[in-house]
């Protein structure tokens, strides 16, 4: 069992507002509840693919109670026959042909070095000998070189990509077994599609043995888009890896309505938008008079992540907005377990008026 010691890791009073909320830290009991995301890793058995998520049946899952959390994607393993030809990759292979010089080699390195940012991304990690093990895995493909831009493009045309990993593979020509336990090498440039944050803490696959054949990785280079998503209703911010710690308002109430955990598709504001709207109509149907019923009109979402490893998307709700001189929570510690929040946006309801009338 996890010890339920909390530290927040930075907790900045602004001038003159009343005390920030403990509330607005992670809900460990529903994290601790909830179904662990599933992490990925692509290995060779695998071929290029495209995950197609069931967004509707992820929406559902999160508007189906209020403020509650989501089952988890199982992943089919391919398996090959022992000396079965591979595929060909289009990149150059070392000589000598050892992992040792594969790893060593100057090209590629090079190439990842020297490979532009795509418009529209920013650069997460550069020249890692390591590929994402993350969350909300939605395919891969080949490329023919080392080229950004079409790995990006190609993470463009699939709905749930959020970011990309590219690299060299060192690969078997064949599959290794009896009779072929240490084949000739195969260089395959990997597009990597990822619906989750990608970072140099999770680019924490470095290969693997097949039979005496040594799989490693080199010129990894990972890219996030940069852009807020465009969600019907609501205007959005981008907060970086920093959420919102709202203080108590003038009037001295306090706007944070609590926290939902998606841990079961990838990330996507809108299933934070689906709940806000969800939890208006729930709060609507249930008043507790004399109060009138608290309405969402403002929600933060980012990705927590545990020592670097994936917790779920946080989806955060409030029937106020706050500007982003309150995104001053970057993580919190929960013993020596180091939680942050990356990949962090704030969306107001666009029809959204303060209509809070502070004491003069």
């Amino acid at each position: 069992m996890k010890s339920n010691t909390i530290i927040l890791h930075t907790l900045v009073s602004l001038a003159g507002a009343s005390p920030l909320q403990p509330r607005q830290l992670l809900n460990f009991a529903a994290l601790d509840a909830a179904p662990q995301p599933t992490v990925h890793s692509v290995f060779i058995d695998e071929k290029p693919n495209t995950v197609v998520y069931d967004l509707p049946a992820a929406t559902e899952a999160a508007v189906a109670a209020p403020l509650q959390a989501a089952t988890k994607r199982g992943l089919e393993v391919r398996t090959n026959d022992a000396c079965t030809s591979l595929d060909k990759g289009a990149g150059l292979v070392p000589v000598p042909d050892t992992a040792e010089a594969f790893l060593a080699y100057d090209e590629f390195s090079s190439a990842a070095t020297s490979a532009p940012v795509p418009s529209g991304y920013f650069q997460t990690f550069s020249n890692l000998k390591g590929s994402n093990s993350a969350y909300g895995y939605s395919g891969y493909s080949t490329l023919n070189s080392y080229d950004t831009a079409e790995c990006a493009r190609r993470c463009n045309n699939v709905d749930s990509c959020l970011a990309f990993n590219i690299y060299f593979e060192r690969d078997p020509s064949f599959v290794p077994g009896k009779g072929c336990e240490d084949p000739a090498s195969n260089t395959v440039i990997k597009c990597v599609y990822w619906g989750g944050y990608i970072s140099a803490a999770n680019a924490n696959n470095v290969g693997q043995w097949r039979e005496q054949f040594h799989v490693v990785i080199a010129g990894s280079n990972g890219y996030m888009k940069s852009g807020t998503t465009d969600i019907p209703g609501y205007n959005g911010v981008s907060l970086g890896n920093a959420a919102i710690n709202a203080p108590l308002n003038c009037l001295g109430q306090d706007t944070y309505m609590g926290s939902k955990i998606f841990t079961t598709s990838y990330y996507n504001v809108g299933l934070c938008a689906a709940a806000c709207v969800s939890q208006n109509e729930y709060n609507t149907a249930h008043p507790s008079p004399p109060e009138p019923p608290k309405i969402c009109k403002f929600f933060v979402t980012f990705l927590s992540q545990r020592n670097g490893s994936p917790e779920g998307q946080i989806c955060a709700l409030y029937t106020q907005s706050w500007n982003s001189s309150y995104a001053t929570n970057d993580g919190q510690w929960r013993g020596t377990d180091h939680y942050t929040n990356d990949y962090v946006f704030a969306y107001t309801d666009n029809t959204y008026e303060n209509d809070i009338v502070c004491p003069s």
